[in-house]
């Protein structure tokens, strides 16, 4: 405690901001020390422009790993220099009170509001009230550290009058110190100007700070408007995606969700299109990583205006390289070959053969692009995969395959016997086709589904199948890969799980076929195309065979 000056000068509590009695020693609210052990003997305050500055002790180090900042770490200035090494110009009471080792003790509001410092050399703070941390002049311009390229530092001290003949005459010129800082200097930048009129604390012109309610910037009311928001910054935020599992992670460039590891649906996973005269769903099933599965439904115009609809469904052959791509490539090629022939005037089923030639070409570019997966390994396969379309036209359906995906005809009376209208590339097949065994037995083999045909630059040869139908009644062309009529093998079945409103509804029919191969256990890729087939007129014969009867190749 000081004896020598009891009251501490403090209209507040520094630490709860209590209203405060001159005489109270400790705050009645939080119990806060108002006055402070006097400073050490060895340590005494230094007057301006006495004897050289004494060299103290080393002081203890300090942790400087937070904001807080030390007076001896602040950026020496031209002027005075304490035994800390603080430099001010002038030589303020306040450059002696640090330099003479006065205790900081904590900050509180002065009687404007402002921040002020209270130091345990209450009595000299007092006696020299001109020139003290508590009564510096507020009209005094902030001084400007040169040596540090111009930074300024001020402390905003509460209003009051100030006795300037309290240490002498204010100098109007240089000094021993250093240049006056409302002197330019030779060397330095240009001095700060002064703050308004009224004492209120200096802010430069643009500052965004806020000084105890002050306005900046000509705003009225102490009220700041807000920038606006960048678009670019919106919409680099609206692109970041979101993990599907845990709905908090954001999900990196791999595909996983960087919270809880989840993989990300990729976006051929699952894929649906719906137009007025066909609709498509493909899934990537419940077992294999990807979906190497691909279609492309469309609708064109023939030069008599009539609509024709199109429907392209491609299976990647898993063993080759580059499965997802090669079908995607052969289902893109085909859809294009076919909306450029149709309005020509091609017929039908000559547009699905070049299609169908279209879509291997497409492929066996695949193989010939530089650094592909077969430049470092020549023994792999090239990229492969199998294809089945359907147009229908004017009473007219026609359909073309190579290798085991397959087209069903489902009629919309369910009386009537449905058909499968593609044969399959395959050994199976070959086998029923040879004599050798009944169709159960041949699927049951586990070499059923080793492919005999399909599109890709290492295939024995291209032989594309086509065939045209005139039915004689409406129904629905089913349009799949062999991860859906593997649950639904027959026509039979096939008809039984597609639901009948499907020429109505093809793409909820559609949601129905596949929902059904997932509930079989969803071992491969599952893609399905409907095209609802509706008759022109009635009498209506066959051009090339009669549906349920054998295609026409």
């Amino acid at each position: 405690m000081n004896d020598r000056n009891p009251e501490h000068r403090l209209s507040a509590c520094p630490g709860c901001a209590e209203p405060l009695d001159p005489t109270d020693r400790f705050c009645g609210a939080c119990g806060h020390a108002l006055t402070e052990p006097e400073p050490a003997a060895d340590r005494p305050t230094i007057a301006l422009g006495s004897e050289p500055p004494a060299t103290w002790p080393a002081p203890a180090p300090r942790d400087l790993s937070t904001q807080t900042q030390h007076p001896g770490d602040l950026p020496t200035a031209a002027g005075t220099t304490g035994g800390n090494g603080l430099s001010v110009p002038g030589g303020s009471r306040a450059a002696q009170a640090v330099a003479g080792g006065t205790g900081v003790t904590g900050v509180g509001p002065g009687p404007d509001g402002s921040a002020a410092l209270a130091t345990d050399d209450s009595a000299d703070a007092a006696a020299d009230g001109a020139d003290g941390l508590a009564t510096a002049d507020p009209t005094a311009p902030a001084p400007v550290d040169q040596a540090a390229g111009g930074l300024a530092v001020g402390i905003p001290a509460p209003h009051g009058p100030a006795d300037p003949a309290a240490d002498g005459p204010t100098p109007t010129g240089p000094s021993a110190d250093g240049p006056t800082p409302a002197s330019p200097s030779a060397d330095g930048p240009s001095p700060v100007p002064a703050p308004p009129a009224g004492g209120e604390p200096w802010a430069a012109a643009g500052d965004a700070v806020r000084h105890d309610g002050a306005s900046a910037a000509g705003q009225e009311g102490g009220d700041y408007e807000l920038a606006a928001p960048d678009p670019r910054v919106a919409a680099a935020a609206a692109q970041v995606k979101v993990c599907v599992a845990c709905r908090a992670g954001r999900v990196d460039t791999d595909g996983y969700c960087e919270n809880c590891g989840h993989a990300q649906p990729r976006e051929r996973d699952h894929m649906e299109r719906e137009l007025d005269c066909v609709a498509a769903v493909s899934d990537r099933g419940l077992r294999h990583h990807r979906n190497e599965d691909a279609f492309a439904v469309s609708s064109a115009a023939l030069p008599d205006g009539s609509p024709a609809a199109v429907a392209i469904v491609c299976d990647g052959v898993s063993s080759a390289t580059r499965p997802d791509d090669a079908s995607a490539a052969a289902a893109t090629a085909a859809n294009a070959s076919l909306l450029a022939a149709l309005p020509r005037g091609t017929h039908p089923q000559q547009a699905m053969l070049e299609a169908i030639v279209a879509a291997a070409d497409a492929v066996n570019s695949l193989a010939e692009e530089p650094g592909s997966a077969r430049d470092h390994d020549p023994h792999r396969n090239a990229p492969a995969c199998t294809i089945v379309g359907s147009v229908v036209t004017g009473g007219l359906l026609v359909v073309g395959w190579v290798g085991d995906s397959r087209a069903y005809w489902v009629p919309d009376d369910r009386s009537a016997p449905p058909a499968r209208l593609t044969e399959d590339d395959s050994w199976a097949a070959q086998m029923v086709a040879a004599g050798l065994m009944n169709e159960a037995e041949a699927y049951a083999d586990e070499r059923a589904h080793a492919i005999t045909g399909w599109l890709g630059a290492d295939a024995y040869e291209l032989e594309p199948h086509t065939a045209a139908f005139k039915p004689d009644r409406p129904g629905v062309v089913v349009v799949c890969t062999d991860g859906l009529w593997n649950y639904a093998e027959a026509a039979e079945e096939m008809a039984r799980v597609l639901p009948a409103d499907a020429a109505g509804r093809p793409l909820h029919a559609a949601q129905v076929l596949v929902g059904h191969a997932l509930d079989g256990g969803g071992h491969d890729n599952v893609t399905v195309a409907l095209v609802p087939f509706a008759v022109p007129h009635e009498g209506a014969g066959s051009a090339s065979g009669a549906v349920g009867g054998s295609p026409t190749a």
